[in-house]
């Protein structure tokens, strides 16, 4: 099967099912770009999941549950007790995401628009380790990417930052303006003085330096400052404590904390009041030059090569500019670049990648989601853990130690014990390789003793750790 076919599928794609590079074959960059034409309805897989505020509210009555066994706080195994309870109530939520998560990229016909739905996803990173977005690190990718993968740029960011996964994972709920009402409140009752009120600039620092602009965008750090200011009041609805509001675990404006008057944000004086300050902010990060080319950078990155070719990246830059940020129109970019096609294998696989373009391969996914997470855990890439709001790395550097790759031919071995006897070595190799096959990779397979052995040796390939 041709090249062009086989990356469009495994660089482009999450990794060829049966029959796809066939279906590539005729037209490869025509392939790609029907996948990302049009908006498309939520999978059912996806539709099927607890939504984010119905999910939080179950997190605040667990919650309340674990507090109020601890008002004694005599019983120390008791309060232990609530807080597994509480681990153990919103754990197969997580779980059910994760499975839905990766039936979908399994079983999709447009892998290269899931591909995406991942890439953004990482960049707009939070954590489930944290406990208050457990549940919730799934909802951020189904309620705030998928929707606007067809829209633009501003829509993704606007969704995103105001999502509950986004402002609990950064903390923003617990920001206050110093010159809030609630502020000038505080200061003037000793019980709510004693609480921790200020400021915190997570939410504002991470949207400059990893969402938009980039680390090397122009910003400083009153920027981040004026930016927090602008942010406060950006919370969610909560049944909790002496200032619920709102609808548990939805978007919710908080006018008395946020900071009044007027923010200079990059030379820009932002007079606008109340939730219009930020959103105003976030219109001009979105489109300002070195929001362009941070997003390029990266997703030249990812779908060209560790060190991203500048004149690819440029190319990409204007696109996002000239279409103010149209999604479509700078995925349709990618598949324009000349350097995408390059036959050299010049990206490794991450273990998500790795883990997902063989569950594509054998067309099976585990009936249990704990199995699937098990694959994750063992090569170190659990799914929605990232280890900061950076994201997981996109670079060979982040993923090609020794004991990494051990543990990738240790899983490859079990999952070809597990599936792969079904299936003919060299004809499943052809199947997900086609014409990137090597000679010494075909006569390996050829050699081996047995099908589970031949399918490992397929699995360990440079071909197909790389795409």
């Amino acid at each position: 099967m041709s090249y062009d076919a086989v990356i469009a599928a495994n660089r482009f794609g999450l990794g060829a099912r049966p029959g796809e590079l066939q279906a590539a074959a005729s037209d490869p960059r025509g392939w790609l770009r029907e996948q990302i034409r049009g908006p498309r309805e939520l999978p059912a897989e996806i539709r099927a999941l607890t939504p984010s505020s119905a999910t939080y509210a179950r997190y605040e009555d667990l919650a309340r549950q674990r507090r109020e066994t601890r008002e004694p706080a005599k019983d120390g195994q008791a309060a232990q007790r609530a807080f597994t309870t509480l681990r153990e109530h919103l754990a197969p939520i997580y779980r059910e995401q994760v499975a839905a998560r990766y039936r979908v990229a399994t079983h999709s016909r447009e892998s290269f628009r899931e591909r995406l739905v991942h890439f953004w996803t990482n960049h707009f990173a939070v954590s489930a380790d944290k406990p208050q977005v457990l549940a919730l690190a799934g909802a951020l990718e189904n309620e705030a990417i998928r929707p606007h993968l067809s829209g633009s740029f501003l829509d993704m960011l606007l969704a995103v930052e105001s999502h509950p996964a986004m402002i609990l994972y950064l903390d923003n709920q617990a920001s206050v303006g110093p010159n809030s009402t609630l502020a000038g409140r505080a200061t003037r009752r000793l019980a709510d003085a004693e609480r921790k009120i200020g400021l915190n600039e997570n939410l504002a620092r991470e949207i400059l330096e990893l969402h938009t602009l980039g680390v090397n965008g122009g910003y400083t750090q009153a920027d981040v400052t004026a930016f927090a200011r602008a942010l406060t009041g950006w919370s969610i609805g909560t049944s909790l404590g002496p200032y619920a509001q709102g609808t548990p675990g939805k978007f919710l404006f908080r006018e008395n904390v946020h900071e009044p008057g007027a923010q200079t944000i990059l030379g820009k004086r932002y007079g606008e009041s109340g939730i219009e300050q930020p959103r105003a902010i976030l219109r001009d990060l979105a489109r300002h030059p070195s929001t362009a080319t941070h997003i390029a950078a990266k997703l030249v990155r990812h779908f060209v090569a560790d060190v991203p070719p500048q004149r690819a990246v440029q190319r990409i830059a204007k696109t996002f500019r000239d279409t103010d940020g149209d999604l479509p129109s700078v995925h349709a970019a990618l598949v324009d670049l000349r350097e995408a096609w390059a036959h050299e294998l010049k990206k490794l696989k991450t273990p998500h990648e790795f883990v997902v373009s063989t569950f594509r391969l054998f067309d099976f996914v585990p009936a249990q989601p704990q199995q699937t997470i098990a694959a994750f855990d063992l090569l170190g890439q659990r799914p929605y853990t990232p280890g900061s709001p950076a994201g997981w790395p996109d670079t060979a550097d982040g993923w090609d130690g020794p004991d990494a790759l051990m543990h990738r031919i240790e899983w490859a071995s079990q999952i070809s014990e597990r599936v792969g006897r079904r299936f003919a070595p060299l004809e499943l190799a052809a199947a997900a390789l086609g014409d990137a096959l090597s000679a010494r990779t075909r006569q390996a397979i050829a050699r081996a003793e047995n099908a589970a052995q031949g399918i490992t040796l397929l699995l360990a390939s440079p071909e197909f750790q790389r795409r």
